[in-house]
């Protein structure tokens, strides 16, 4: 596998959705690896808007990534439901939930385990990956301790040396505004991203959980950033 990691020179994979979060993963990423070095993968997996792939590709040529895989993964509306897989639900948090339902059960466990074999494939032994703890919807695969124990789990299921890079882990919204200012991406961020539950790319609907977010942590930055 030495062997592969020379011939394909890939470092890193990033788990690469379009959105704001992965957007600023690939930009951190290629500013430690190089673009040359640095590999993304996007996942089709019955999702409301097919414009997320389309929005993985935008930024995947912005940053000038080496590869960018699109990997399918039909079975998720078979053993689950929520309102990402079924158009017909309307988007809202439950009374008495701890988060929206838009939650798609176990999603960061499949999409990093499939990201870690892609990686081992190409000799990366870095994962990016855009969760965040300190600004979120309550979703438990987002927090810290679920990230370790999968890295944990994918290096005793492969025997590889992988290691889950999640910069944004500790970051509010406002602040991965203002990191997305440093890095000079700020304009390219705001305005050709898609968070938007409902399709809508840049600064979305308004309406929906993920732009009410989004929308805060902007507004913050912004007061600072004056």
């Amino acid at each position: 596998m030495r062997r592969t990691e020379k011939k394909s020179g890939i470092k890193a994979v990033v788990v690469l959705s379009g959105g704001q979060d992965s957007a600023l993963c690939a930009a951190l990423a290629v500013r430690r690896h190089g673009a040359e070095s640095v590999a993304a993968v996007t996942f089709r997996y019955g999702q409301r808007h097919a414009a997320e792939v389309r929005h993985a590709r935008i930024v995947a040529a912005h940053f000038g990534l080496a590869l960018h895989k699109t990997v399918s993964l039909p079975f998720y509306k078979d053993i689950t439901a929520n309102a990402l897989l079924d158009p017909s639900m309307k988007i809202g948090r439950p009374k008495g939930a701890s988060c929206p339902n838009t939650v798609v059960e176990g999603r960061n466990a499949f999409f990093l385990l499939a990201a870690g074999v892609y990686a081992k494939t190409l000799g990366a032994t870095e994962i990016y990956t855009g969760v965040s703890q300190a600004d979120y919807s309550g979703y438990p695969d987002c927090r810290a301790a679920f990230v370790r124990a999968q890295e944990r789990m994918m290096r005793l299921a492969m025997e590889w040396p992988f290691k889950i890079v999640t910069p944004l882990m500790d970051l509010t919204k406002a602040q991965e505004w203002a990191l997305a200012g440093k890095l000079g991406e700020f304009d390219f961020i705001r305005k050709k991203t898609l968070t938007c539950y409902n399709g809508i790319p840049g600064d979305g609907c308004g309406k929906c959980p993920a732009c009410r977010l989004r929308a805060r942590g902007l507004r913050e930055y912004l007061r600072t950033r004056g």
